[in-house]
């Protein structure tokens, strides 16, 4: 069980184009867990989609152990998977939704996720990108043919190459670390991360508490014309322990 406390906040905004929000979110503080899901842009049923990820989400037990609070959301990303899936099949259209789901539990955080939804994590005034991107423009970056700052403008910036639903199988990635009094985390959909940089993100984070970092980031990508939903589920943990050993992981933002 948790000894954290959380303070959470979740928010969505169909944007400053769109008038469909095809994004979704769930925050749970109470068992640990919260996720967001953007259905796949351009494809039919995209917020059936998110919305059917985050609705058996909701379903999740509390739980009684950190490796069945694992196995459990990972079979629930599979029954969405899977009805979402068929649900296409039935419809003869390309139907999907990319997911991001973190779980909290005793000491340690987990990350599950598919697709281009992003995990932050604000330790001691540093950002960390705990996901890594699933898509097109991303691969290119690995193999050194992109650089970061073309693929923010490259023309199949929107190609993801994973989804819930989309392929016959599902493959999710995940990451885990210790989790600390102080930590923040950001859940959000890619409508965010088109319009606001790391450094805004780590600047807000770190000056405002979770409720009115949201809004503002909200508020900010609007401001930015907002040409896709945008969706951030924001958290604070406080707890007396001070735990160790910071994830290490990409993208490093420093204040």
């Amino acid at each position: 069980m948790n000894r954290l406390r959380f303070l959470s906040i979740g928010l969505t905004d169909a944007g400053a184009v769109r008038r469909l929000n095809e994004d979704a979110f769930l925050s749970r503080p109470e068992i640990g867990l919260w996720a967001v899901a953007d259905g796949m842009g351009g494809h039919s049923h995209g917020d059936e989609a998110s919305r059917m990820v985050v609705d058996t989400l909701a379903r999740v037990r509390p739980p009684e152990s950190g490796s069945g609070f694992i196995q459990e959301v990972r079979s629930r990303l599979i029954a969405a998977h899977q009805a979402i899936h068929a649900r296409a099949e039935r419809q003869g259209a390309t139907i999907g939704a990319t997911a991001v789901v973190l779980m909290i539990y005793a000491d340690r955080f987990v990350c599950l996720w598919a697709g281009d939804s992003r995990l932050y994590l604000l330790r001691n005034r540093q950002l960390w990108q705990i996901t890594r991107d699933h898509s097109y423009v991303q691969e290119l970056v690995d193999s050194g043919v992109l650089s970061p700052e073309a693929a923010l403008t490259h023309p199949q910036a929107n190609v993801i190459t994973r989804a819930i639903g989309a392929a016959q199988a599902l493959e999710l990635d995940m990451e885990r670390s210790a989790v600390r009094d102080g930590d923040v985390f950001l859940l959000c959909s890619d409508g965010l991360t088109k319009v606001v940089t790391d450094a805004e993100i780590a600047n807000l984070l770190d000056r405002l508490p979770p409720d009115q970092a949201a809004r503002s980031l909200i508020n900010l990508a609007l401001g930015r014309g907002a040409p896709d939903n945008v969706t951030v589920v924001a958290l604070a943990c406080t707890d007396d322990d001070d735990l160790t050993v910071p994830p290490g992981r990409i993208n490093g933002v420093r204040l």
